[in-house]
């Protein structure tokens, strides 16, 4: 049986950290429904994108997840398949692909481990610098597959770290809170990424789990650290 790009990456992402315990294909959804949740989240999910959309609602001890991606993301990756090659075209797709497959196996996890205040700005915060930080991982593994030598460049960095923490993307939200939530975890996950850049696989590995085990506090606490220690060094 054929395995979709969808299941792929969820599969990527729980060896990784850990098991999510349902297909997370199940929790796609429609237009239609999308719409219905984008209007009961209310005014600011307006300026969220279009192309793709991840959905939390907490019941109780339930935690209810929608992912939406529109038909024209979708197409695109059928007519240019990933796994095939990436390019400035459509890279902008994929990390849009892949970063809702990100946020809806983290929030699970999350919940898994007793986390319920899915509303709190902290929470929406760090599954986004979780995504960040994730996807530019994912990313350069697709690079990487296309290169003889299976190494990346300096250039292949660069060019993924300008699709992945534009701070001008980030910065053109109307709202305070979302500009503010993008351009902060934009310039956290670019800083932690060049840390990671220069570690081996298996201190990656490690670190990166460590990483994900950290609230939103933590993390940015862990990535300042870093970055104290790099300017001292210098």
């Amino acid at each position: 049986m054929n395995t979709t790009l969808f299941s792929e990456i969820q599969r990527l992402f729980e060896r990784t950290y850990n098991q999510v315990g349902i297909n997370l294909e199940d929790c796609l959804i429609d237009r239609q429904r999308c719409g219905q949740l984008s209007r009961a989240a209310g005014a600011s999910a307006r300026e969220l994108s279009e192309l793709a959309r991840t959905f939390l609602r907490k019941t109780g001890d339930q935690l209810f997840v929608g992912i939406y991606y529109s038909r024209w993301l979708i197409e695109q990756l059928e007519h240019h398949d990933p796994r095939k090659g990436i390019h400035d075209g459509k890279i902008r797709c994929l990390i849009a692909f892949v970063e809702e497959i990100n946020h809806a196996l983290h929030a699970a996890l999350q919940f898994k481990r007793g986390v319920r205040e899915i509303g709190r700005e902290d929470f929406a915060r760090n599954l986004e610098l979780q995504a960040l930080v994730d996807t530019y991982l994912v990313l350069l593994l697709f690079v990487a597959f296309f290169r003889k030598t299976q190494k990346i460049s300096r250039t292949d960095r660069r060019w993924l770290r300008f699709h992945m923490f534009s701070r001008e993307a980030a910065g053109s939200y109307a709202d305070a809170n979302l500009r503010g939530r993008y351009m902060e975890t934009c310039e956290l996950a670019g800083q932690y990424t060049l840390f990671l850049d220069a570690l081996n696989g298996v201190r990656r590995v490690d670190e990166i789990r460590n990483f994900h085990a950290l609230d939103y506090d933590g993390k940015k606490q862990r990535i300042l650290a870093l970055m104290d220690a790099k300017d001292e060094a210098e």
